[in-house]
């Protein structure tokens, strides 16, 4: 194993595995937490002022406390922060929802002994055999696992994939303490229902860490797109994958951030792509990669394809869902406010029993995300200010406590897929002729 590119030791961090440390360790950032906030709310009372529980939480110390210890924990905990921080960002107040967006970003990674230990119990003792070259420093770390560079013996260029520790085991116990920090904090709007999201999670999150699963999905997604000279997928090298580790062919590729200092027909390209595949792979596919975290996209400058990366988090959609789905995309276009809402309930949005105060302000939410289909041609992601306006709506809805549920994990997995797509054209200024692309899919 190489050790040529020595890791930040800033970031690098033995991820904690057993169930009862993961727990205590949990449990000392709760108590960390109140006694700061009884510390605060002191200070509060001697000058005078009644102090308030959310004013007390969002201080910055405690928040950043949270957001550092759902990185440094990784696995379920790290990974439902993200999801707090993409799919509650309207919301959420905006300390939270800032400094939670930090957990989008790379997590801290194993240190190389603990990363020997994994690799051995999956390879065996004289794992090295298999390589010319093993890279112990990891290009990428996220929340479930973190990515090496290595050279095969007969000279294979690969990125493998190999998965934090425990990380399986602690999915449930995860769950459960973020819920009660979540439930006891307040950081959550009372109307929400943040159990049944955390379960739908862990379900999904169980899936994500098996990665014979992932294989078995990348080979698909290659399959979806073979002809498709927009994208190219890395190949599943078989031979030394297993359920925790996953070993793919390296394909070369810039950040897809670095796009966005190119020309403008080039960024007008990769966002068209790209939203037309999320629309694909809903009505065409039935078969989605719904993690649009940036790093999961790359970019070919040579060849002018973008890469795929990371199909843990796929969904498959039966018929029955891709047409409740269609009936709502349909309704948008139309802006058929009585097809929308019976898209709605179908999907499992909303309820049955919806006052009708809530029902308006519900679909002026919907009208508002709708603008753009409605109004077809160029749409202008620099300029549009789209989701600055969502979020002032989302705000509203939730000051005035309108009861929207919680959505099935399809659904929530579907939005962080369409915000995230949105997000990058966003950050590629890029600009989509909307017609052609709503023509196939209407």
């Amino acid at each position: 194993m190489n050790d040529q590119n020595p890791p930040d030791r800033k970031r690098a961090a033995r991820v904690p595995t057993g169930r009862f440390s993961r727990m205590a360790r949990t449990g000392g950032m709760a108590t960390a937490l109140a006694g700061n906030i009884a510390t605060r709310g002191g200070l509060d009372l001697l000058r005078g002022r009644k102090p308030r529980l959310q004013e007390l939480l969002m201080t910055p110390s405690n928040v950043t406390r949270v957001a550092d210890h759902l990185a440094n924990m990784r696995g379920a905990a790290m990974k439902a922060g993200q999801l707090l921080s993409m799919e509650t960002a309207d919301m959420l107040p905006p300390e939270l929802a800032e400094i939670l967006s930090r957990l989008r970003a790379d997590a801290h990674f194993m240190p190389p002994a603990q990363l020997k230990k994994v690799l051995t119990a999956n390879w065996g003792r004289d794992f090295l055999r298999h390589f010319r070259r093993f890279d112990v420093h990891p290009i990428a770390a996220a929340s479930i696992g973190q990515v090496h560079r290595a050279q095969t013996r007969d000279g294979r260029d690969l990125a493998i994939k190999v998965q934090y520790p425990g990380i399986r085991d602690s999915i449930d116990s995860d769950m459960r303490n973020l819920g009660l920090i979540l439930r006891r904090s307040g950081m959550m709007p009372a109307s929400f229902d943040t159990d049944r999201m955390l379960t739908d999670a862990a379900a999904q999150l169980h899936e994500e860490t098996d990665y014979t699963r992932e294989a078995a999905a990348l080979t698909r997604f290659r399959a979806h797109l073979a002809d498709d000279s927009d994208f190219i997928l890395p190949e599943v090298q078989h031979d030394l994958s297993t359920r925790d580790i996953l070993a793919m062919s390296y394909v070369e590729g810039q950040s897809i951030d670095a796009a966005a200092d190119m020309d403008q027909s080039t960024r007008d390209r990769i966002a068209t792509a790209l939203i037309t595949l999320t629309l694909r792979e809903l009505f065409e596919l039935h078969d989605m990669q719904t993690d649009p975290n940036f790093a999961n996209y790359r970019y070919q400058p040579d060849t002018g394809r973008i890469v795929l990366l990371d199909f843990g988090a796929t969904v498959e959609f039966d018929d029955g869902r891709v047409d409740s789905y269609r009936a709502l995309f349909n309704a948008a276009l139309t802006g058929d406010d009585d097809a929308a809402w019976d898209a709605m309930i179908a999907i499992g949005l909303i309820g049955t029993d919806t006052s009708a105060t809530d029902r308006a302000h519900i679909l002026r939410l919907f009208e508002l995300a709708a603008e753009p289909l409605r109004a077809g041609g160029s749409l202008d992601f620099a300029t549009s200010g789209l989701l600055a306006r969502l979020r002032r709506e989302g705000l509203l809805l939730a000051d005035e406590q309108v009861d929207i549920h919680a959505p099935p994990t399809d659904t929530l997995l579907l939005q962080r897929k369409v915000l995230g797509c949105y997000l990058l054209a966003e950050r590629l200024r890029a600009r989509v002729d909307l017609d052609p692309i709503l023509a196939r899919f209407a």
